[in-house]
């Protein structure tokens, strides 16, 4: 579905979160951004982003470049840095056409969010709700669902070969070496 966005311009209905704006960089229309995963590489690929300030509207990416762990980017129309500025706070959004093709056995977060997590005996854990990065490997958040008596709860499963043994896009259910207790 595509809605009208800034100035009646259609919005893609691709549209994904990938990180948003902390404020100003340097006195000329720079903008520094924080990405969501440590690989932003769907920002350099992308040449138009959404951002959700003052409205949702596209823009033109002119220059960017990595900044430690920041992105600083030249954004058409923001010519100094007060505009620059006033982003601070907005999100930025990138089609997902315009993410970059992985390898075989590589995921992008955003796909994993919403799949069942099982154990190798078939047994519900949970489904993800999101990911984290610990500096050495991703981690897999599962939400638990409360059952007879227990409240709900979060499972933190390293995402790496050794407890997570199969990812099923297409059924979007992950198979993993753990148990409920761990």
């Amino acid at each position: 579905m595509i809605v009208s966005g800034h100035a009646g311009i259609p919005v893609p209905d691709d549209l994904v979160l990938v990180a948003h704006v902390t404020g100003a960089f340097g006195i000329a229309g720079w903008v520094k951004l924080r990405p969501y995963s440590p690989e932003a590489s769907a920002l350099f690929h992308a040449k138009t982003w959404w951002i959700d300030k003052p409205e949702l509207h596209d823009v033109d990416v002119m220059q960017l470049r990595a900044q430690g762990e920041d992105v600083v980017v030249k954004l058409m129309g923001i010519e100094n840095r007060d505009a620059a500025e006033s982003l601070k706070g907005a999100t930025v959004q990138v089609r997902r056409a315009h993410f970059p093709p992985l390898e075989h056995n590589e995921f992008y977060w955003v796909d994993l969010i919403g799949h069942t997590v099982i154990n190798l005996r078939g047994e519900l854990l949970g489904e993800v709700c999101g990911l984290m990065d610990n500096g050495a490997h991703p981690i897999l958040r599962v939400a638990v669902p409360a059952s007879e008596g227990k409240k709900s709860s979060e499972l933190l499963i390293p995402f790496v070969d050794q407890f997570v043994t199969e990812v099923d896009q297409v059924a979007k259910r992950i198979k993993a070496d753990w148990e409920s207790d761990y």
